[in-house]
């Protein structure tokens, strides 16, 4: 297997490296990652400016290449330029959870729809802010349940988060909103936006939110595609 490992965080993280370890036992790693974080750039892209491409050492004994630019395009480049047989993409470990609504926000995640928009499937990976280097440490569990259960072949994309307790593998349904936001200004028309996670109701661990609130991995299988099916359907046999 040939996987393809980006992020959000940059490509200094510190899960970057534990993480290309791990990805090694299935195959040839090639990571692309951005020079700085790009958290909630979504699926961003710049073809407006030149950006910076270059080898980096990230750890002693690995390297990366570092772009000037958003996950998406992170992934555009290495299949422009380091082929584009690559049989999967890892986005991640990020660092914080993609829960709900706000996935549409995330970095993480938008690098793994731009890979699917060029036909290569791929996984997001997140967990807690403070402990998502040791949610590494559980990927062994998730790509067991992920490829024992042929889940690439049902559908390409999936969303992994993993809690601390990290029980047990379950799959879940996008929750809605997550954190609520707020603009707080802070002088000279400045302004910062602020906010915290609204869990909501916890009851229903079949919604991604209240899932890895109760301490379980949460694997919720994604669609690129922007289009509502079942209108579109209706609509057709009207017209």
């Amino acid at each position: 297997m040939k996987i393809l490992i980006t992020n959000d965080d940059g490509v200094f993280a510190p899960a970057l490296p534990h993480l290309i370890r791990w990805a090694k036992k299935y195959g040839e790693v090639i990571a692309v990652a951005p020079k700085v974080e790009q958290s909630g750039k979504s699926h961003a892209i710049d073809f407006m400016h030149p950006q910076e491409i270059k080898k980096v050492e990230i750890a002693p004994d690995l390297t990366a290449y570092s772009m000037d630019s958003t996950p998406a395009d992170c992934v555009r480049y290495a299949l422009d330029q380091l082929g584009r047989d690559f049989d999967l993409i890892l986005s991640g470990v990020n660092r914080g959870y993609n829960l709900g609504g706000d996935i549409v926000y995330s970095g993480t995640v938008g690098a793994i729809f731009e890979g699917i928009r060029q036909g290569i499937p791929g996984i997001a990976l997140s967990g807690f802010p403070t402990t998502h280097i040791e949610a590494i440490g559980h990927l062994d569990r998730v790509m067991d349940f992920i490829l024992q259960n042929d889940l690439l072949s049902v559908n390409p994309l999936y969303n992994v988060n993993i809690p601390p307790e990290a029980g047990e593998i379950c799959i879940t349904k996008q929750g809605g909103i997550y954190f609520t936001d707020r603009f707080v200004p802070i002088g000279n028309d400045l302004y910062v936006q602020e906010g915290e996670p609204t869990p909501g109701d916890l009851s229903d661990t079949s919604i991604d939110i209240a899932a890895v609130h109760s301490g379980l991995i949460s694997v919720t299988p994604l669609s690129a595609t922007r289009t509502e099916l079942t209108v579109f359907e209706a609509l057709r046999s009207r017209f």
